[in-house]
């Protein structure tokens, strides 16, 4: 079945990019309404999360529609995803996301605090019936193959020794997400984040929101929160981003190298190509295998979590 929220759940503090206050308030939504974003500074339209309304980029995922966008919409979306929340509206005061721990975490802990409802709709999963894959002609690549449940591997390569070559498969099923990935933080060297700044972002950068590498050193205060912290934050972010799909996807995916405008291709190239998927409906036996089936707080504590105050900016 559907879920939504119980009840409303705000969160608030600093965007990752403007550096500006950011607050969000997650509420409850009806069934089928999937998930969607308003900005309240603005007035605009409800702007739904989907692959089409995605702003292709580097840096975060936006979303667009009515003359407005909504940036660093990622992790909120893996946290909703990793949970199993199919419905909700998320209500923004200002152009982007507040970035808190650089993590999903926060986001989950908001989400449980408010509580899951089920809603009486069935739900429709999307499965994965061809494979499709897209490059980007520089040696990163992402692909979706036909599976039973969700599941995903993540290659990725740095020449940072504090980072090096790391590769992690995981079944995302009966909590993986929470257990697994939902802690891990955005990540970047230093010298992107000297080139960030010069453009104008990262101006809510700090080493309270982010794991900043330096060749072999791990300038963040604390270190890692697990030796393969970075490969888990890209695939924390992968799952933010194949939840624009609108659905569960029963499909394995495989990202090397890859980043938001990547998968979000991956994604165009799979809605346009109608034979290479299908829509079905989703019974008991196959809502035990989705992410969040069964999920609850001792998931969510189960993985290693390290202070999330504020930080100290970047030098």
């Amino acid at each position: 079945m559907q879920t939504t929220l119980a009840m409303p759940v705000g969160v608030a503090g600093t965007g990752l990019h403007s550096g500006a206050p950011a607050r969000a308030t997650l509420r409850p939504a009806p069934a089928d309404a999937g998930i969607a974003f308003r900005r309240l500074d603005t007035g605009g339209p409800v702007v739904p999360a989907l692959w089409d309304r995605a702003l292709q980029g580097p840096l975060a995922t936006r979303l667009a529609g009515g003359g407005v966008e909504i940036s660093t919409v990622e992790h909120l979306m893996a946290a909703l995803a990793g949970l199993g929340v199919h419905n909700a509206l998320v209500e923004v005061e200002g152009p982007e996301l507040p970035i808190l721990d650089g993590s999903s975490h926060p986001w989950a802990a908001a989400i449980l605090a408010a509580g899951i409802r089920r809603l009486d709709a069935p739900l429709c999963a999307i499965e994965v019936l061809e494979a499709v894959e897209v490059a980007d002609g520089r040696g990163a690549t992402a692909r979706l193959d036909p599976a039973p449940a969700p599941s995903m591997r993540f290659v990725i390569d740095f020449r940072d020794e504090a980072i090096g070559r790391q590769e992690l498969s995981l079944d995302l099923a009966n909590g993986a997400f929470l257990r697994e990935l939902c802690d891990a933080r955005t990540f970047c060297r230093l010298s992107d984040v000297e080139a960030m700044r010069g453009a104008g972002l990262a101006l809510g950068g700090s080493f309270g929101n982010a794991v900043v590498v330096d060749g072999a050193r791990v300038l963040t205060p604390g270190g890692l929160r697990r030796p393969d912290e970075p490969v888990r934050h890209k695939m924390l972010d992968a799952v933010g981003d194949l939840a624009l799909a609108g659905a569960p996807l029963l499909a394995r995916y495989t990202g090397v190298r890859a980043g938001h405008a990547l998968t979000n291709a991956l994604l165009r190239a799979l809605f346009a190509r109608p034979g290479a998927w299908r829509r079905v409906a989703v019974g008991e036996a196959l809502a035990r295998r989705l992410p969040g089936a069964g999920v609850g707080l001792a998931d969510l504590a189960a993985g290693p979590v390290a202070a999330r105050g504020p930080g100290e900016a970047f030098s």
